[in-house]
């Protein structure tokens, strides 16, 4: 009498041996802001995504506010007193909006779940842009263009520093003591002590600032990726 087939096992009882996908891959990537996690934040984000904004299209606007930031700018060095104070008052005013439409796109994309697949080139080519034209702008206000561009060069090489670490497998390096936040920080700051005390003189100074702050960045993070590359 020949022996009965040893029962096969159910396929569906078995365990997937393909590990589930990370539900949300993307805070990895993220600028640890602690803004996101502000009722005004989520508010606006809601309201964004209610709206039919997509994050793509506010990436897009700041580029577009960080331009009438530099507009501002321009205006200030042939404007009399009044008309300087206003434009430079603007243009803070122009960075943190730029700054807010940078923490609600990528809001609108995560915790919104809203993303699209060009998302990443969205994601970095404004943030470029926009300190390319903040950064510029405060130097021809400050009647030092070439330290403008100093300043735009110097923080477009951070964020090269840290693409590249991701692209080498290494988590992004938001690291400081100048990073982006910080940067627009001081060139807000500056901005406004512009307005109203010695423009000129506050906003080079507050551009040699940011210069000296992104060059200490780009060293730490420079030393970091080397470390990191002859570790791996």
């Amino acid at each position: 009498m020949m022996d009965a087939a040893a029962p096969q096992p159910d396929p569906a009882s078995q365990p997937d041996p393909t590990p589930p996908p990370d539900p949300d891959p993307a805070p990895a990537s993220r600028r640890p802001l602690g803004s996101r996690n502000t009722g005004w934040a989520r508010k606006l984000a809601a309201t964004a995504v209610d709206k039919g904004l997509t994050p793509n299209q506010i990436s897009q606007a700041s580029i577009g506010i960080a331009a009438l930031g530099c507009f501002l700018y321009m205006l200030t060095p042939a404007s009399p007193g009044f008309l300087q104070v206003v434009w430079l008052l603007l243009a803070a005013a122009a960075i943190q909006t730029r700054l807010i439409c940078n923490l609600i796109d990528g809001m609108v994309a995560v915790e919104g779940g809203q993303g699209a697949k060009d998302g990443p080139f969205w994601n970095e080519a404004p943030d470029r842009l926009s300190d390319f034209f903040l950064l510029i702008g405060a130097g021809i206000a400050a009647q030092n263009v070439a330290l403008g561009t100093l300043a735009a060069s110097l923080a477009i090489a951070t964020a090269y520093l840290r693409e590249l670490g991701r692209a080498e497998g290494f988590p992004a390096d938001f690291s400081g003591p100048m990073a982006k936040p910080q940067r627009m920080a001081v060139l807000t700051a500056g901005t406004v002590i512009a307005a109203f005390y010695a423009s000129e003189w506050t906003l080079n100074w507050t551009l040699w600032i940011i210069v000296a702050g992104t060059t200490l960045t780009i060293l730490s993070r420079s030393m970091r990726l080397i470390k990191a590359l002859k570790a791996k």
